[in-house]
């Protein structure tokens, strides 16, 4: 069964947050110490964003600017699925499905709907489903939601609605669904769209292949990346093993919600971008309300524990945008240089829908614009 779906977030809930936030107690400064992101989120940020989150975010305004579009939801796999479903009036538009990773939301996509789905040759219909454990895809029904079993969940979305063939476009764990749904229904998925960023490389020799004979100034990008990557991946260490730990924290005080995933969006955003701290507040609300960050630490741990790789081969066309990028890049990524389609942007990051929306959505119109005949 599906269901219309609004956010009302209960003025209660907006309360409780206030208060929470208002009597947060915060780490004593250090002397000596310097006000740099070397050790994580400095205290003196958490404190300004957190002031800004109780006195001038107005949540009732972005809960209107996410209600304008059509939200529903769907029992699937005994899980609730929550989605935005934004159909072209073009009839002949692709359904296409955008699937967001961590520490995002379906929020992510907002300024790449509208372009997405303006009526003409480029035209799509729009699907963009929360992740269960993510967002108003909660609470969880069970264990065992990962990534094997939300492209199950999210094939069945497309059919319930109606799409027997579709587009599909990703990031993060988006990009691993992504790629899942091409591997297993090669005839339904008409092409997959993959967002990355200059940060994927550290995964070289860990979840991806190492290519051989890198010259000495590539080699010491990788180094760089993996080192950078050494020092920040504590948080995938801890929530795939003991997410239950850091679920307590997430779920009881709204300052370590807010500075656990604001020292990822500062990391992983062009040095040069950056995005609006009200977006960013957004994601972090939508967290908090839903108490999300626990199970979205949860999904973490069922992937590491599934089995299942984050890489699906497959012959359905792919195409790859890559944001912050280098040439080291495509040498790591795609050495043989298979992937037909792919484009690098020195622009934006990790979060390209919403650091840099305009080429995001061209890159996505220009790749399936070869595939819809």
């Amino acid at each position: 069964m599906t269901n219309s779906f609004r956010i009302e977030i209960p003025q209660t809930d907006l309360d409780d947050l206030h208060r929470r936030l208002t009597e947060a107690r915060f780490a004593d400064p250090v002397p000596g110490d310097e006000p740099d992101w070397s050790r994580g989120i400095p205290t003196a940020v958490v404190r300004e964003l957190a002031e800004y989150w109780r006195d001038g975010f107005d949540w009732r305004a972005q809960e209107a600017a996410l209600n304008a579009f059509p939200q529903f939801t769907s029992e699937i796999d005994g899980q609730r699925i929550h989605y935005l479903h934004v159909r072209s009036a073009d009839p002949d538009a692709v359904p296409l499905l955008l699937i967001h990773g961590y520490p995002s939301t379906f929020a992510e996509f907002l300024d790449v709907i509208g372009p997405l789905t303006e009526p003409g040759p480029d035209a799509f219909h729009v699907v963009v489903p929360s992740l269960p454990g993510f967002g108003f895809s909660t609470p969880l029904s069970g264990p065992g939601w990962e990534l094997a079993r939300t492209t199950g969940a999210f094939a069945e979305l497309m059919t319930r609605l109606g799409y027997d063939r579709f587009a599909a476009q990703g990031g993060d764990i988006g990009a691993g669904v992504t790629g899942r749904l091409a591997a297993l229904y090669p005839d339904r998925v008409l092409g997959t769209h993959v967002n990355s960023d200059r940060g994927t490389i550290a995964l070289a020799g860990e979840q991806l292949p190492l290519p051989e004979n890198l010259t000495d100034a590539e080699q010491s990008e990788l180094d760089a990346a993996r080192e950078a990557w050494q020092a920040g991946r504590g948080y995938l260490d801890l929530q795939s093993h003991k997410p239950e730990t850091i679920a307590a924290a997430l779920t009881d005080s709204p300052v370590g919600q807010l500075a656990w995933l604001a020292e990822k969006f500062e990391a992983w955003t062009n040095p040069g971008g950056g995005i609006a701290r009200d977006r960013l507040l957004t994601t972090v609300s939508l967290y908090w309300f839903t108490r999300s960050g626990a199970t979205a630490a949860r999904f973490l741990y069922e992937a590491a524990h599934s089995g299942h790789g984050w890489l699906a081969p497959s012959s359905v066309p792919a195409g790859w945008a890559v944001f912050n990028s280098s040439p080291v890049v495509r040498r790591i990524m795609d050495p043989e240089e298979k992937i037909e389609h792919w484009s690098e942007f020195a622009e934006g990051g990790h979060f390209a829908a919403m650091e840099e929306p305009k080429l995001l959505v061209a890159d996505i119109r220009a790749f399936f614009r070869k595939l819809r005949a």
